[in-house]
């Protein structure tokens, strides 16, 4: 078994075919075909939210299934769709919006496990928007008409930040979204650059560190047990390769369910692969890791992909869900 952690700015790697070809005999006995290992790559995000996967790699959950897995860590899901689609990678992770929106594009995408999953706690979720005190920003409704920082612009964190907004009664129209890196928003509030931030942990923590506090919990806000991204691969590998899915979702299902029974695993396996500290990590909020897709939860921010102009018209979950 190898955990490899490479940069994403690394040479591409060529996809195999049949990834060694456990789907051609057929064999669904749990091993690779013909008794060998699959040599998969996953795109990972080097946050808290996939944990569970360096777990499972580390307890030997896709070893005991004949897949020997290479991690490859980038920015976020906007590199790694396409790296799903052109096959540098066999399999991925991405927030749900992102997948939706590649699939309103005609990616052929398919969701095998659940990703991460909101706590579904008001004020105690791993994503959360922070103000500073003297902000004047007490809660979601006086959002409006503020500058909120978020990472990516037109994607998850401005739609259920909308939500938020929208529940509390506010005008999200209003809002003037800045795009910035995560590690960079604390550094912005205490400027003055920004009113607002939407962050996940550790940024969380380490906002609240620095001063800030909750003001909306928009996963929560969104829709009961929010299901915030998924590991997906392409509709290419899930069509000749069957055996090899099946066995990478019972994988990383039971790597889900170690990381929510083991929140101690968790915080000691990010310093494997992140440069969160261990005071940090201890003060983190962990998110939920169930091994069920909350469908209706996708439904929920499809709808609101179409309400903010993100897509004209919400797709077929039936084509991107197993």
């Amino acid at each position: 078994m190898r955990r490899t952690i490479a940069a994403f700015v690394a040479a591409p790697l060529l996809f195999t075919a049949a990834c060694g070809g456990s789907g051609d005999d057929g064999d669904t006995d749990g091993t690779a075909g013909g008794g060998g290992t699959d040599e998969v790559t996953v795109g990972v995000i080097p946050i808290v939210d996939v944990a569970p996967i360096y777990l499972g790699v580390e307890q030997g959950f896709f070893e005991e299934r004949g897949i020997d897995v290479t991690l490859e860590s980038g920015q976020g899901g906007a590199a790694i769709v396409p790296g799903v689609v052109s096959g540098q990678f066999q399999f991925g992770f991405s927030n749900v919006t992102s997948l939706l929106l590649a699939s309103s594009e005609g990616l052929p995408l398919q969701a095998v496990a659940n990703g991460v999953t909101s706590t579904g706690e008001q004020g105690n979720d791993f994503g959360a928007v922070v103000a500073l005190p003297d902000s004047g920003i007490a809660d979601a409704a006086g959002l409006a008409g503020k500058r909120i920082a978020v990472n990516t612009l037109n994607n998850i964190g401005t739609t259920t930040v909308n939500e938020s907004i929208r529940t509390a009664g506010g005008d999200p129209s209003s809002v003037q979204y800045v795009e910035l890196p995560f590690p960079d928003m604390t550094a912005a509030l205490s400027q003055g650059n920004v009113d607002a931030a939407w962050v996940v942990e550790p940024f969380v923590a380490q906002a609240k560190a620095a001063g800030a506090q909750v003001v909306a919990s928009n996963f929560v806000d969104t829709a009961d047990d929010l299901t915030v991204a998924t590991y997906f691969t392409s509709q290419q590998v899930a069509g000749e390769d069957a055996d090899l899915v099946a066995r990478f979702t019972e994988a990383m299902n039971e790597s889900l369910a170690y990381a929510d029974a083991n929140p101690d695993a968790v915080r000691e396996i990010l310093g494997t692969y992140t440069q969160i500290s261990p005071e940090v990590a201890a003060a983190m909020v962990m998110p939920r890791w169930p091994t069920e897709i909350n469908r209706d939860s996708m439904q929920v921010l499809a709808d609101l992909a179409v309400e903010d102009g993100l897509i004209e018209e919400a797709p077929d979950l039936e084509t991107l869900l197993p």
